[in-house]
């Protein structure tokens, strides 16, 4: 499940993401199965096959992963409890996470400026700073565990 540079646009990309997010938003309400959120019915927007297939991936690297993205997470928390995240924060954490642990060939800042945005979009006004503390932690980790 990794992605090889160059192969998705990153216009396909961005909203590949933003599809993702939706997607695994939803999730955290009514765990719905794969399958229904894969088919994107909801969308009001006409995406292109490669932002569609590109937000299948994450869907799908993501939801394979969820425990272990979970635990992740979970562990980069300080003074704050798991529960308490925010379902738009928490759906961004959980496909960035999978994109900088899994997603092979996607520069680790791209992951976290683009969730960033997408938080920025859509969470609260502070939203982003936890998210970037979040996320710049799991990057850290990663690159001192080689």
């Amino acid at each position: 499940m990794s992605d090889k540079t160059g192969k998705y646009s990153i216009k396909s990309r961005r909203e590949g993401r933003v599809l993702a997010f939706q997607s695994l938003f939803s999730y955290g309400f009514d765990c719905k199965d794969p399958e229904s959120l894969l088919k994107f019915d909801w969308t009001e927007e006409d995406y292109s096959n490669e932002s569609l297939e590109y937000a299948k991936l994450l869907i799908n690297g993501t939801l394979s992963n969820i425990d272990e993205i979970d635990k992740i997470i979970k562990s980069k928390l300080k003074n704050w409890d798991y529960e308490r995240i925010s379902n738009v924060d928490k759906a961004i954490l959980r496909f960035a996470t999978f994109s900088l642990l899994f997603e092979q060939g996607m520069p680790e800042k791209v992951v976290i400026n683009e969730a960033i945005e997408i938080v920025k979009k859509f969470g609260t006004e502070e939203s982003y700073k936890f998210v970037n503390g979040i996320l710049d932690a799991i990057k850290r980790n990663k690159e001192k565990n080689g």
